[in-house]
This record gives structure tokens, sequence and C-alpha cells, in this order.
């Protein structure tokens, strides 16, 4: 992370606060004493040592040695490998959760003396019923239906607010960034007109081929109101707005320039969109992960078996934090219930 003179103050937090972090509770094979995040504050005449393109403006720099990159579908498929071969391990695909109702132990007259959760679930094909599956505890990982799954089981003046931005990369050939060997990150913006930690800030990637792109930058979006009141998905608007165009490439340039003042507008091209999920709106600040748990019993402050865990607004760096955020629902929320069942 590259800091020009008013930021070096940032960054110089940022290295403190690296010390400062522990492992958690559940991650105890790890000696107490080890540097979670090994970072080191360099001068920017280090950091031009390491990246000869960056700027003259950068005054310091926070390196982290043990950053890398991974090939993500490649990661992706070694999950599903995992699950499938795991003992009871199913992935279905191709599947819709169309309803999601809490269930709650009848009073008199059932077999099923059991709380949960009803997930009603279809193929999407004509011929097929749907079919509905009792589920003590539910994991909502739904991207960004996150807040529409839970939001149907919430009354109207309970539901959570969604807010969504497009986040637009670039791929680059040219000048300027022809030495780059390390993943490069802006300081957030904190000047007047600044939207920090909106946006990690259009930062450069390389993958593992040694491509280079810059993004995501970010572009507040205004879905329809079917979006907005939470009853169901425009398809076409999302897929619209994942079709990568040049409308934001000299925007991205303007932020690269501050940093890699070599990189030229015409070696810019637009490479992929992603939609990101938050759970504040345009200037509300920064909003960390949110991980909630709902319980389907009527006094669920007292009753508080079968969860539902939610996880919303995980945007980036979600997929950087997916194991661990998988750690903490299984390791921290869900085996705590199992003690209490």
């Amino acid at each position: 992370m590259v800091a020009r003179h008013d930021q070096r103050a940032y960054i110089e937090k940022l290295h403190t606060k690296s010390f400062n972090l522990r492992w958690p509770s559940h991650s105890l094979a790890k000696p107490q004493t080890e540097n979670v995040l090994p970072t080191e504050l360099l001068s920017g005449e280090q950091a031009r040592e390491m990246e000869p393109d960056l700027s003259d403006e950068i005054v310091a720099a926070l390196w982290c040695p043990l950053t890398g990159i991974v090939d993500s579908h490649a990661f992706m498929e070694s999950l599903q490998l995992d699950i499938s071969e795991s003992e009871g391990g199913e992935l279905v695909l191709a599947t819709d959760v169309v309803r999601v109702d809490p269930y709650r132990r009848p009073s008199q007259g059932s077999n099923l003396d059991v709380e949960g959760w009803v997930v009603q679930a279809t193929d999407g094909s004509k011929n097929i019923e749907g079919y509905a599956i009792l589920a003590r505890t539910l994991i909502n990982a739904s991207g960004l239906s996150g807040a529409l799954v839970l939001n149907s089981i919430l009354s109207k003046d309970e539901r959570i607010p969604m807010y969504y931005a497009r986040g637009s990369y670039a791929s680059y050939h040219g000048p300027g960034a022809s030495h780059v060997s390390h993943l490069i990150y802006p300081c957030p913006e904190t000047g007047p007109n600044a939207h920090a930690f909106e946006s990690l800030g259009t930062h450069l990637t390389l993958d593992l081929q040694g491509k280079i792109r810059f993004g995501p930058d970010i572009e507040w979006m205004s879905p329809p109101a079917s979006v907005d009141n939470e009853s169901e998905d425009d398809g076409d608007f999302w897929m619209r707005n994942l079709i990568p165009d040049d409308s934001r490439l000299r925007d991205m340039h303007h932020a690269v320039a501050t940093y890699l003042p070599g990189v030229q507008l015409h070696g810019l091209q637009p490479d992929y969109v992603g939609i990101r999920p938050k759970l504040i709106p345009s200037g509300g600040g920064f909003q960390d992960f949110v991980l909630r748990v709902d319980y389907p019993g009527l006094d669920a402050e007292r009753n508080r078996r079968c969860p539902m865990i939610s996880l919303l607004g995980i945007e980036s760096p979600g997929l950087t934090s997916s194991l661990a955020l998988a750690e903490i629902v299984v390791q921290d929320i869900v085996g705590k219930h199992i003690w209490l069942k």
C-alpha cells in the first residue's frame, strides 16, 4: 500500500495495527507469540527500489511480504471436491431457493418434534416439482441475495436496506508498469471529497500469468423498485450491469496515475465487472462484514436453537476472507450452538 505525504499517517496506523492482531481462539495450534500479519514500513525510496515505476510523490509504503494471489476458479473447484468427497456431503447445482420459512415445534399431534427452517427449492424445470428441506441449521451465504433471503422472514419495518455498487476492472498493456512485480494498493482518499473505505481503491493486481489489471473502481447503482422492495430479482438489470464497457476508463486512469504516472490511458481495456452488496449508502462511511444470527422460535431471546446465520455485505475482500469467514461460522457460531442443543 503506497501513500503520498498526506496519507502517511494512515499507513503508519495500519502498520501499528498489524502488530496488535491476534489469532482467534479456535486457532490455538498457532503460537500466540507469532505475528499474524507481518508488515514493514518503507520509505518512498525503498518502495521505488522494489517498484521503480512508482510516482515521486509516494513518500512511504506498507509492505506485506506474505501477500499472495490465487486462481479463484481452481480454489472453488477444490472446495467443490472437498464437499463431494466428504461423508454425507452433497452439492446441488442449478437450484434456486424460492422460499425460506421458520419452522416451530407444534404444540401437540406431530411426530416432527423439532424446530428449524423449511427451505423450498426448485431446479427451474417446468417438468419437475420443487422440494422442501427441513434444516436445523441454515447458513445463508448467498452473496447479492443474502439480504433478500433474510428480509423474506422479517417484518417490513425490520428489513435490512441494501445498496449496490458496480466495480469495473481494466486490463493494461503499455508503458509505466512494465517492471511491476507486486500488488499495489493506493490509500483510501482522505480529503474533502473522500469516499474513504467505500472501496479498496483502483489498485493494481497481477494474475498467475502476470497479466496486469486495475480495479475495481466504485460506481453506485440504482436497482429497479422490485429489488429495492426485496420482492424479486430483476435478472436483466443485473446482467446488463455485468457487461464491461469503456465508460469508466478515464476515471480509472486518473486514479491510477496518482501512484503510477507512466500508465497511459490508451493501454487500458475493459476487462470484467462485479457487483458489490453494501449495507450502507454512498457517503455512509465504513461498514465491516456482518454475520447475523436469527432463530425460528417465538421466544428467540431465550430459546437460541437452530440458528440461521446470514453473511451480509460480503464484498471485497470477501474471496480473500472466505475461509476465515467459514472458520468463524463453523467454530464460533455453529460450534457453540451444538452445545446448547
